[in-house]
């Protein structure tokens, strides 16, 4: 079964092994002094195919002195500072990338550090992050919610160049992580999103800005320990010091290939990683960025525990994905297109292909690979770059979290307003009106896809705060209701009159409004106001 709904026009429906590779540990890369300006050095590689990152560093007696906390930019997301009818997700997502980098300006991030280079920002401003997430918050959720072992919590522990996994079967109860914790074991909890309000308004706010969902780690190592070994993540990280202290050491992919890889890496020893690029202590309102790639380890003085979170963008999100989309379809359009491609192989190919002949020359074989060539060339004319675009987004949609609904938005949508019971009876009956004023509810909660000969409109309104918790939700629609569908995509933050909808019939409006307003995927410009049958 699917998530799937179908929308009539006429009426309403309701840890793995090594491999074998040329890499080798990294040279030591110099750092730059404490300034208040963005400065880089390398230091030149003797190895040809070596990748030579270099570390952005800003530090400053107080740099983010003027700039907005925490609890004040999150705050303002839950609709409370700014009106309803005119905000826009994707200023309001804007805003938050700027304030969880500043001061560093997004255009110089990503000309200059995104997929490149670590970045290290020291505030000294330990309230920065505040508002985010804390142990005290952590504790409240481990007493209020059956998290599990495993599925939302690890404990863990690093020493002698080995990483052990603790976890116990079954609930993770309070009392028990902290018995853990008490004996020098790190915690980690997988998805506070889940359960931290503020984390999911964080992440569900920034996946909009990525283009590309948005999770997120919580880190808890008690003073003097480690809890993981070395390694590279395939995701770009955002790490932000809430309490304590951390002390991070950062490494190069040993060699090009491990640059920008697509799937984590085993644990290394420290003997295969080399000598760090970076070795810094992280404090309250520190940041760290490093890409996919940067191999790194992190402990806590002795002196101190550490609490931090990493957010996590960009998994499989490359050129590359976008080809696997891409290709298979362009492959399959060209069988059933061009002639070409469903000709016979030569009849003697296997005598002049393959390895055994690959470091031979014939006038076969060069004409083998003339004609490859030539197929995979004209392969781009069959392939729809939209269509894999759309996939692609499509699961970005899967991935999503829900929108956090303010009182202001829950008031002129589905979610606040409409049938009611009270006194006995159901009352407060609302309907859509041609006179309405409609907008989206988020710029990026909808796209509009064409697969199986069905428009759908995917949305991630339903999707749980439990990744994956359920499949793809969408809503089939006629094609003749699709342009109004773009309209209302391109005509956002404005809101517009249900009875400017690119539609023949003002029923055709009026029905595809109520379809998207009971979906959650519109609010109107006010408040629908209640019907009183005679």
């Amino acid at each position: 079964m699917n998530g799937g709904e179908k929308l009539n026009s006429s009426k309403r429906q309701k840890d793995g092994s090594t491999k074998k590779s040329k890499c080798h540990a990294a040279e030591k890369l110099c750092v730059t002094p404490e300034t208040d300006q963005v400065e880089t050095k390398q230091k030149k590689s003797t190895h040809k195919k070596k990748t030579v990152k270099t570390v952005a560093e800003l530090h400053g007696k107080s740099i983010a002195d003027d700039l907005t906390s925490s609890s004040m930019l999150l705050s303002e997301l839950d609709g409370s500072s700014v009106e309803q009818h005119t905000s826009d997700s994707e200023v309001q997502a804007a805003k938050i990338f700027e304030w969880l980098i500043a001061p560093v300006k997004p255009r110089k991030f990503f000309s200059e550090l995104w997929e490149k280079k670590p970045l290290l920002v020291k505030r000294n401003q330990p309230h920065y992050y505040e508002g985010c997430f804390s142990t005290a918050e952590f504790d409240e959720i481990l007493r209020t919610n059956n998290l599990q072992f495993t599925v939302n919590v690890d404990v863990v522990s690093y020493a002698d160049d080995k990483r052990e996994t603790h976890n116990p079967v079954g609930r993770a109860h309070a009392p028990i992580v902290w018995d853990y914790y008490q004996n020098g074991c790190s915690v980690r909890l997988l998805n506070p999103q889940t359960f931290s309000t503020n984390m999911w308004r964080l992440n569900s706010t920034l996946t909009e800005y990525f283009g590309s969902f948005v999770g997120a780690n919580v880190y808890l190592t008690p003073a003097g320990s480690q809890g993981f070994a070395p390694h590279w993540d395939d995701i770009e990280a955002f790490v932000i010091q809430l309490e304590g202290k951390k002390h991070w050491r950062l490494y190069n992919p040993r060699c090009e290939e491990e640059a920008l890889p697509r799937f984590s890496s085993p644990n290394f020893k420290q003997a295969e990683i080399g000598e760090p690029i970076l070795d810094t202590v992280l404090e309250p309102g520190d940041l760290l960025y490093f890409p996919r790639g940067i191999i790194h380890q992190a402990d806590t003085p002795a002196e101190s525990h550490s609490l931090h979170v990493t957010l996590s963008t960009c998994q499989r999100n490359t050129w590359g994905d976008l080809l696997q989309k891409l290709v298979p379809q362009a492959l399959q359009t060209a069988f059933e297109e061009d002639i070409e491609y469903r000709k016979a192989l030569p009849r003697d190919y296997m005598n002049y292909m393959g390895v055994v002949w690959s470091d031979k020359e014939s006038s076969e074989r060069k004409a083998f690979m003339n004609k490859v060539h030539q197929l995979v060339g004209r392969l781009f004319h069959h392939a729809s770059v939209d269509g894999a675009a759309d996939q692609m987004s499509k699961g970005v949609i899967q991935d999503s979290l829900p929108p956090v609904i303010s009182e202001a938005e829950a008031s002129r949508s589905i979610f606040g307003n409409g049938e009611r019971w009270e006194n006995g009876a159901v009352t407060n009956r609302v309907e859509m009106e041609p006179d309405s004023n409609i907008k989206l509810l988020r710029k990026g909660i909808i796209r509009l896809v064409m697969e199986e000969d069905q428009i759908r409109i995917y949305h991630c309104i339903e999707n749980t705060r439990v990744y994956h918790e359920v499949e793809p939700r969408f809503l089939d629609i006629d094609s003749r209701m699709a342009p109004a569908v773009e309209y209302l995509i391109e005509s956002y933050p404005e809101t517009v009159l249900v009875d400017s909808l690119p539609l023949e019939g003002v029923e055709d409006k009026v029905t595809l409004a109520t379809a998207l307003y009971e979906k959650g995927i519109i609010v109107t410009m006010e408040p629908l106001k209640p019907i009183f049958d005679d």
